[in-house]
């Protein structure tokens, strides 16, 4: 029986791919719309990104590439036996540019944000009040319409930031793709998951 993976067809994907390819395991070609391929002793699942540790969790997956920025959201009970070196990013705290605001100094900061659970436990852990209003995308335009103080989100290159007038403060967590597995398959099927870390594992640059 073969491994089912997790996947998300979003950022990581290519350097899912790239790793995949370069350690000789199977990867489908992306011409298939279809969310459910096996290729070769592999059965990938294509899911959104959020959503990948929660399949792995609940074993409808043995194991997932996921980003560390959308495991500390989603605080899905999985082992993490590997960093995979790509899809770096950070998750950061942001401002309207020039703007004198600081966390510590409101009585209650209000951050827009896809990951309201980081958001929350990064500013409660530091005493302060805070209240999240969660959004699915375009967080970066918030502050600049009064919705929110701030934003965490997701940075790479910090482009998309100075475009929205928008500057960094702040660096809450790095990020990069990490491969999760299900705690009961690492068990159940010990040398099959061992045999893809391994062979993932000396693939890595």
């Amino acid at each position: 029986m073969s491994l089912t993976v997790a996947l998300s067809k979003g950022k990581l994907l290519r350097g899912t791919r790239e790793l995949f390819r370069r350690a000789g395991l199977p990867f489908p070609d992306g011409k298939s719309r279809r969310l459910v391929v096996s290729e070769g002793d592999l059965r990938f699942l294509f899911v959104k990104d959020m959503d990948v540790p929660t399949y792995v969790e609940y074993g409808v997956a043995d194991c997932g590439i996921a980003g560390r920025d959308v495991l500390l959201e989603v605080g899905s009970d999985v082992l993490e036996p590997l960093d995979l070196g790509f899809g770096h990013c950070r998750l950061q705290v942001a401002r309207p540019a020039g703007s004198d605001f600081s966390p510590d100094g409101a009585s209650t900061v209000r951050v827009a944000s896809k990951y309201a659970r980081v958001a929350a436990e990064h500013f409660l852990g530091r005493g302060l009040s805070v209240e999240v209003v969660k959004l699915a995308g375009s967080v970066e335009i918030a502050p600049g319409l009064g919705l929110a103080d701030c934003i965490v989100d997701v940075v790479e290159t910090g482009r998309t930031l100075k475009e929205n007038g928008l500057e960094v403060i702040e660096t809450v967590a790095e990020s990069s793709a990490r491969l999760v597995v299900n705690r009961a398959s690492f068990h159940a099927r010990r040398e099959e998951v061992a045999r893809l870390v391994d062979t993932l594992g000396r693939a890595l640059p």
